[in-house]
């Protein structure tokens, strides 16, 4: 029911943790894929080719627009199409209350998170627009989209922000056959929460505390919920925002 023979993928934030598990997931699906990362992942990609899968790698700095029309322009000069997204670069910045966050910093976490979300929806539904195909995008927003957390105010209120851009875009294209939806991961085993346990690690400990399942997510978890949106299986799923969290946002 996931089969993706012959479609064509575009993954954000590639070069590493979810973004690499959901690129990974989809080329063994059958899927063609573009995996994009500020840091192009050309080794990413070439293992994924040297293991029989269809594979290329994109540098692009999602908060720069010219870079995001690029980006689409050349996963269709390569591939022929496009038929789905998942928009998952994003940065985070460290535990820091509002008054003493820097203007810079703000800018940066909304440029990337938020507008870069923007962006890539922009030249993404553009070309699906203009096969007249069917489709979906996929927008990585966090348990922060839906909570607030002391120090995180910056972050939650972008990750908050890439709801109501899928929320509100979602209702413009269902009309397409295209369906726009989030998932928000919580505290998965990447290398950003490694950074943070490393960091930070009397409020990750408090964070963890809060998580009913007790354990880090694995990046794969949030790659196969990510495929199940785009599958013919969610045919009826649009605008919504799936929690991948072990159960922090139930409490």
């Amino acid at each position: 029911m996931t089969n993706m023979k012959d479609k064509v993928v575009i993954v954000t934030g590639a070069g590493s943790g979810i973004g690499l598990a959901t690129a990974q997931l989809f080329a063994k699906e059958g899927a063609s894929v573009a995996l994009v990362d500020i840091n192009e992942p050309k080794q990413q990609a070439e293992e994924l080719v040297v293991a029989g899968y269809n594979a290329i790698s994109i540098c692009c700095d999602v908060s720069i627009e010219k870079d995001v029309e690029a980006m689409v322009k050349k996963t269709v000069d390569t591939f022929g199409r496009l038929d789905y997204a998942y928009n998952n670069a994003g940065i985070q910045n460290p535990v820091t209350d509002t008054v003493d966050l820097k203007e810079a910093v703000y800018d940066d976490v909304m440029n990337v998170n938020t507008k870069g979300i923007w962006l890539c929806m922009k030249y993404e539904l553009l070309q699906l627009i203009k096969q007249g195909t069917e489709g979906a995008i996929v927008n990585c927003s966090s348990m922060g989209g839906l909570i607030g957390v002391p120090g995180r105010s910056v972050y939650h209120a972008f990750k908050h922000g890439v709801l109501g851009l899928t929320k509100s875009t979602a209702l413009e294209y269902a009309s397409k056959g295209i369906r726009i939806n989030a998932v928000c991961p919580g505290i998965i085993e990447t290398p950003m929460v490694e950074n943070m346990l490393a960091t930070e690690s009397d409020a990750m400990d408090e964070l963890m505390k809060q998580v009913p399942i007790a354990r880090l997510a694995k990046a794969e978890e949030v790659a196969s919920v990510v495929l199940w949106l785009c599958s013919s299986s969610a045919s009826y799923v649009i605008g919504q925002a799936i929690s991948v969290d072990g159960g922090y946002t139930v409490q």
